[in-house]
C-alpha cells in the first residue's frame, strides 16, 4: 500500500458551477503530493465514452432527455469511473480526489423532481462512499458572476437561476459525519487550508486504525 496506508482515501468536492471545485481540487492534490502522498485527481462527467456523451449533451442546444434518462447516463458514467479509476486507486492505498461525484446527481436530478434519497441509494449500491465530502456553498448569482469573469457561460442548457437555487438548496441540506458544508466565498487559498486540515485529520484517523489493527 502507498504511503503506509492500509486503504485509500476518497474525497469528493461538490457544489454548483462557479463555486471553485476544480481549482480547490487541484490545490489540495498539489499540497498532498508535496507531503509525499500518492494522489489521483479525477472528475465527473469523466473523459470516458459515456462522460463525453454527457458533456456534449449538457453543452448542447436542448436538454431533451427526461430526468430519469439523465440520471441513468450519469450512473453509467459513474460505474465506469468507479470500476476503472476510483476503486483500483483506493485498493492501491492512494488518495482519490474527485471533482463531482454522486452527490451531484442527488442535487441536480433531485432538483428536476426525482427523489434525492432514491438517487443516493442507487449510487451507494455500487459506488464507494467518500471518506470526506466538501460541499462548497455559494449564492447562484455570485457563482454566475464568477463564471462570467472567466469568460464562461453561467448556465448550461435549461439551467435557470431558479433551478440552480433548488440545486444549491439540496446541496445545503445534505448531512452526514463525512460531509463538510463550507462557505465558498473566501479566497481559494483560505478554503484550501480548511480542506487540508480536514484531510490530514482523516488521514491520521485511518493510519491510527491501521497501526492498531
Amino acid at each position: 500500500m502507498a504511503s503506509g496506508m492500509a486503504r485509500g482515501l476518497l474525497i469528493a468536492l461538490e457544489g454548483i458551477d462557479g463555486c471553485g471545485k476544480s481549482t480547490l481540487a487541484g490545490l489540495l492534490a498539489a499540497v498532498l503530493e508535496k507531503q509525499g502522498r500518492e494522489v489521483v485527481l479525477t472528475r465527473e462527467p469523466t473523459s470516458g465514452i459515456t462522460g463525453q456523451t454527457l458533456r456534449r449533451y449538457l453543452s448542447g442546444s436542448s436538454r431533451h432527455l427526461s430526468p430519469e434518462e439523465e440520471l441513468q447516463l450519469f450512473v453509467a458514467d459513474r460505474r465506469e469511473h468507479v470500476d476503472q479509476i476510483i476503486r483500483p486507486a483506493l485498493e492501491a492505498g492512494k488518495i482519490v480526489i474527485t471533482d463531482r461525484y454522486y452527490y451531484s446527481s442527488v442535487a441536480y436530478q433531485g432538483a428536476l423532481g426525482l427523489d434525492p434519497n432514491r438517487i443516493l441509494a442507487l449510487n451507494e449500491s455500487f459506488a464507494p462512499r467518500p471518506d470526506l465530502v466538501f460541499v462548497l456553498n455559494l449564492p447562484v448569482l455570485v457563482a454566475m458572476k464568477r463564471l462570467a469573469r472567466k469568460g464562461k457561460e453561467g448556465l448550461q442548457v435549461s439551467e435557470s437561476p431558479g433551478y440552480l437555487k433548488q440545486v444549491a438548496a439540496i446541496y445545503a441540506s445534505l448531512k452526514g459525519a463525512h460531509l463538510r458544508q463550507l462557505d465558498a466565498e473566501p479566497l481559494p487559498e483560505v478554503i484550501k487550508e480548511i480542506l487540508l486540515a480536514e484531510t490530514n485529520r482523516e488521514l491520521k484517523r485511518i493510519e491510527g486504525e491501521t497501526q492498531a489493527s
